[in-house]
């Protein structure tokens, strides 16, 4: 691809996520997730948790709100899926094909306007954490770079369930698909309890889950300001879902749209 078609198709790729955010403003019910389940579930956790784990709830703070902050991104991934699904059950998609645009654009641009519902989340988790006595030792540029870090990573996975909303019979479907993957990756990882608590064969998959690397590294961003391996080992992952996702996303969008 020549400069001029990668600038196009970067431009069209905006062009459709200005539209998705469009949507967002007409319908801001669609914002409902990002915004209340952040609050809640930190709430929620906190205090039910957070004596019986860290034996105060000022001390299991640094261990929920960096696990809130993946659980509340990833979840919300899962509405990228159900969106394209949609939009692709009530024709949209049918007319974008018929347009001198990138293949990619479409639904890149729905990905790329969720990123806006991820910061939104962030913002909102570390605030509710602040509120509740979260005093991070990483500062407001350990939290910026952790908020990033976590942001990038979620844009990666939501490829995967964007090959969900193309493969899928309806948007039920999607959201039934996405929550047989996302439940034992948020359950069975270091979100809400430390690891060695669990039995051994427990404790292997929490080693190799990708959401124990993602929260592992934004608790060391947040609560120390430091970079370690798991940072690098998310970012390469990361880069990996994108690099085989985005092309099988595509041609299954082209074979179904």
């Amino acid at each position: 691809m020549n400069s001029t078609a990668l600038s196009q198709t970067l431009s069209q790729t905006l062009t459709m996520a200005y539209r998705c955010l469009l949507k967002v403003r007409r319908t801001p019910e669609q914002l409902f997730d990002v915004v209340f389940q952040p609050v809640v579930f930190t709430l929620m956790f906190t205090y039910i948790f957070g004596g019986a784990i860290a034996g105060s709830v000022h001390d299991y703070l640094p261990i929920i709100v960096p696990g809130i902050l993946i659980q509340t991104l990833v979840g919300a991934s899962v509405a990228a899926g159900v969106q394209l699904r949609d939009d692709m059950d009530k024709g949209v998609f049918d007319r974008f094909r018929t347009m001198p645009i990138a293949r990619i654009a479409p639904l890149a641009g729905v990905l790329l306007a969720d990123t806006v519902r991820y910061g939104i989340a962030a913002v909102l988790t570390f605030a509710m954490g602040f509120l509740m006595g979260y005093r991070p030792q990483g500062g407001i540029a350990g939290m910026a770079l952790a908020a990033l870090f976590a942001v990038g990573c979620t844009w990666a996975m939501s490829w995967i369930f964007a090959f969900f909303g193309v493969v899928a019979r309806d948007a039920a479907s999607v959201q039934g698909f996405s929550m047989m993957v996302l439940f034992p990756l948020m359950f069975l990882s270091n979100v809400f309890v430390p690891v060695e608590t669990m039995p051994r064969w427990l404790q292997w998959f929490a080693g190799v889950n990708p959401v124990s690397h993602m929260v592992t590294a934004v608790r060391q961003l947040v609560n120390h300001g430091t970079v370690g391996a798991d940072f690098v080992w998310s970012l390469l992952g990361a880069a990996a879902v994108v690099a085989v996702m985005a092309p099988v996303t595509v041609r299954a969008y082209m074979r179904r749209a």
